[in-house]
């Protein structure tokens, strides 16, 4: 897997570099600002585009429309996008469309070196990884009549769903079986009214769609 890195803290840059080098990813280019990016990837054409939300110059959304014009111009390269804050604007036009291949987490994540190498390899692959507070800002925005059908567990299992994680990934984080976790998801989908789906971004696609953010 061939990588570029975007992001205008050296220091962060270096370990961001490390880490992706860790996980047996290539890093073809490190950038500093958006522009620089966008460069690499036409250049090198990666496998995924690691980016900071604030760049250079204006610190403002560079990186969500940088986010935006690689989606659209290189659909093959999956997008991670990191920031310091839960920014939910620019999760909810991000999420807008189709979520294969890309994820929004928050910076500190990055500090759990082995759940980050997972969510970089889940994106790489075309899965979806959320942060937990970015899913918890848009179930709180829409909290609707159809969210409170559900019970504490599967309103904990619709989060996991969310953040991209499969029926193993849920089961572990949760503590629960995996056939408690199938139950789960069955139930959730019937009573949102939600189509069945087999594969993990599907079943994001699906939530996300009832957050009203696709």
């Amino acid at each position: 897997m061939r990588a570029v890195i975007a992001e205008d803290s050296v220091l962060l840059r270096v370990g961001l570099v490390r880490v992706l080098q860790a996980a047996g990813f290539e890093v073809v280019a490190e950038a500093g600002d958006a522009e620089a990016l966008l460069a690499a990837v036409e250049l090198h054409e990666p496998d995924l585009a690691v980016l900071d939300v604030r760049m250079p110059p204006g610190y403002t959304d560079e990186g969500v429309r940088a986010a935006l014009t690689l989606r659209a111009r290189w659909p093959a390269t999956a997008v991670l996008l990191l920031s310091q804050y839960v920014e939910e604007r620019y999760a909810t036009d991000l999420l807008t469309g189709d979520t294969a291949g890309f994820g929004y987490l928050l910076k500190q994540r990055v500090a759990d070196v082995e759940e980050f190498i997972e969510a970089l390899r889940r994106v790489a692959a075309g899965g979806t990884a959320l942060d937990p507070q970015v899913v918890a800002q848009l179930l709180t925005r829409r909290h609707s009549d159809p969210l409170d059908r559900l019970t504490a567990r599967e309103r904990e299992v619709l989060a996991s769903m969310a953040e991209g994680r499969s029926n193993a990934g849920i089961a572990g984080h949760l503590v629960i079986s995996e056939s408690a976790v199938a139950k789960h998801i069955n139930s959730i989908l019937a009573k949102l009214d939600l189509p069945k789906a087999e594969a993990d971004h599907r079943r994001v696609l699906a939530v996300l769609r009832f957050l009203g953010v696709s």
